[in-house]
Parts: structure tokens; sequence; C-alpha cells
């Protein structure tokens, strides 16, 4: 037998495999209806497992792994048209708030005047008072508390990657995410003025910008020193009587009346970082497309791959996936998903609530667009 007549049989099997998936699939859509005349859940007790133990055990030795393999992505395909059918008729679409930044009144931004997220605060909110906390976890409480009406925190570098603090308070903590915002960062030592490089030994600045800049530290043989915030690093160089250097912005440097030595210390020469906008309400707007969520997932095997099944025969475009350890366990993560998707998407909705009835952990964290 020739090998064109061996792939004509195999076109002949995928025929009939696609006839009768698609024939599964539309006996799913009648057991939602049956479900939903019947108020019954999408998942009912063990009948996953009762599915994979019997495929295991009519498939040869060899096949049963791949074999419980396709059938868990059939089952998890049929989940969510179940899912799809039962919400489009029964549930309601989240109402987002309409994100107008003129309507905020105060802004929470960490660190003081003089701050790379300041400058992304102003981004935003142009004219909006602005009210400045010791920390990122006060930010997150003014938010939280109905303090303030949003708040401005950075999350993600280009250089260093994630900001790990935000990560964890974004565990900790209710909110929404309402925007996000890019800005180019450029770093540059300064210290006081009339202070000689030669007399430096240790340089002050936020843990993210020591990171962006250790290649800068490590050469000049200095002694990286974690401050609060840029902000708070040059205001400490300006007020210090001892040859101290920082790391910051040049508007920084100038606003605390200090000497620039070096400029663009950065290690990439090409430095951004995002800052997300964050609120106590779900705001959105008519340009929103990314959704950020997170969730944990089982310890087990494949649990990774079939929730990332479930947002690509959704249609969804992932553009991030991190995950971060939970602090007081063994080695436990959450992961943070962010996708391409809009909240009145009925697809969108039905995954999100698949994921929640499913999972023992999961939040909606916003949709939101990105400004450049």
């Amino acid at each position: 037998m020739e090998l064109s007549d061996l792939r004509n049989k195999i076109d002949d099997i995928d025929d009939k495999i696609l006839d009768l998936f698609v024939e599964r699939m539309n006996i799913c859509r009648d057991i939602a209806e049956y479900k939903l005349v019947n108020k019954l859940p999408v998942m009912q007790g063990n009948r996953e497992e009762q599915i994979l133990s019997r495929v295991r055990e009519r498939s040869p030795a060899d096949l049963a792994d791949g074999s419980a393999e396709l059938f868990s992505e059939i089952m998890d395909i049929s989940k969510g048209i179940q899912q799809r059918e039962l919400y489009s008729k029964t549930a309601h679409i989240l109402e987002p708030k309409l994100f107008l930044p003129k309507m905020a009144r105060v802004i929470a931004c960490p660190g003081i005047i003089g701050s790379n997220t300041e400058i992304a605060v102003r981004k935003l909110f142009p004219t909006q008072e602005i009210r400045y906390m010791n920390s990122f976890d006060d930010v997150f409480r003014a938010v939280e508390e109905h303090d303030t009406d949003f708040g401005v925190i950075p999350i993600q570098n280009s250089t260093v990657g994630s900001v790990s603090e935000t990560y964890d308070l974004m565990a900790k903590h209710n909110f929404y995410i309402t925007s996000m915002i890019r800005l180019e960062i450029a770093h540059c030592l300064a210290v006081k003025k009339g202070t000689s490089f030669m007399d430096i030994t240790k340089v002050y600045s936020h843990p993210q910008a020591i990171s962006q800049c250790s290649e800068f530290i490590a050469n000049n043989s200095l002694i990286p020193a974690d401050s609060l915030n840029t902000s708070i690093a040059a205001k400490l160089v300006s007020d210090s009587s001892e040859p101290i250097a920082c790391i910051c912005s040049e508007r920084c440097a100038e606003i605390y009346g200090l000497e620039i030595l070096n400029r663009d210390i950065a290690n990439a020469e090409k430095n951004f970082t995002r800052f997300i906008c964050i609120a106590k309400d779900f705001y959105a707007t008519e340009s929103s497309k990314i959704i950020s969520v997170s969730l944990s997932i089982p310890h087990t095997k494949g649990s990774l791959y079939r929730l990332l099944t479930k947002f690509s025969m959704n249609g969804f475009n992932l553009v991030r996936l991190e995950n971060k350890p939970i602090a007081g366990t063994p080695f436990e993560v959450i992961f943070y998903l962010d996708f391409e998707g809009r909240y009145d998407d009925i697809r969108v909705c039905a995954l999100m609530e698949e994921l929640k009835n499913e999972l023992s952990y999961f939040k909606f964290m916003g949709n939101y667009s990105e400004i450049i």
C-alpha cells in the first residue's frame, strides 16, 4: 500500500471523528437545555472521572494516557459549550461604571513628589489632587476603603520583569484595574551638589530601579541600598550630610536640587515600566480590550494545560501569564492572566463563570485598555 493510500485512510477516519465530534457537541447543547430546565449545574458528581476511567480501560496500554488526554479536552470543550448555553439564557452581564478620569477627585500615589509613578498619575489625571502614600500597601488600602477615588502602582518593567510587591498586594486586596499606562523610564545617578563620584560608596533607590541599573552599580563597585521609592531616595540624598547617591529621574533630581553625575544608567537602552490604575468599583470604557484575572489550579497532572486550553478553545489570545507563590503555603502559586476580550462578550462571561465554579480561587480584576 502506498503512503498516499494510508493518508487517504487517515483522512476518512478524521472525517468520521469530526462528524462524531459535532454530534457529541450538539448533544451537549441538549444537555445544557435539560440542566437549565431542571436547574442542574454544569459539573455533576464524578461524571468526568467515570468517563476517563472507562476510556483508559478500553484503550491499549500504550495509548491509555493519550486517550485520557484526548477525552479530557473533549469534555472541557463540552463544558465550555454548556456554560455558554446556560449563561446566555440565565446570567446577567457585568455592568461597569464608565471610566472618566475627569470625574476623579483624589488619586493615591506611592512615595513623594518627583517619582515616576507621579508622572504616570499626571498622564492619567492632569489636574486632580494627588495624595502621596508611604507604601504600595497604603495605596491599595486607600482605594479599597474608598479614601481615594483611584490609585496608581507600577506592575511590570521591560528590563527586570514584574514588580513582586504589587503582585503580593493584588492577592491581598479587593480592587479593579481601570487602565494601564506605559512610560519610558530614564534613570540617572544623582548626588548632593559638590559631591565627588570618587567619594560615593552607597546608592539608594527602590529595589526595582536598583535591579534595572544593576550593571552600572556592579561596574562601579557601589553598594545598593533599598528605599521605598526613587523620590524618597532623592529626598534622603538631599537631606543627608554623607556622600551618598540615588537612582532617580532627571526631573526628580531637579526637584530636590541634586547634581546628575551619570545619565541613562539602566541595563537596557530602552527601559519601560507599566503602571496600573486601580479602583474599588468596576470601571470600563468602549475601548477596554484587556481582561485580567487571578486564579489557582489543582496541583495535578495536566491542570495548567487544561486551563490554557479553555482560553484557546474560546478564541481568546493570552497576552500575559505570571505565577507568584502564595506566602505560608508549601510552594502553591497564584496565576495572573491577561487576555484579549470584553466584559460584555458572552464567551468571556461564560468562561469566567466556569472558572469561578471549578476552581478553589478565582478573581476577576478588570477590563481595561493600555495607554502608550
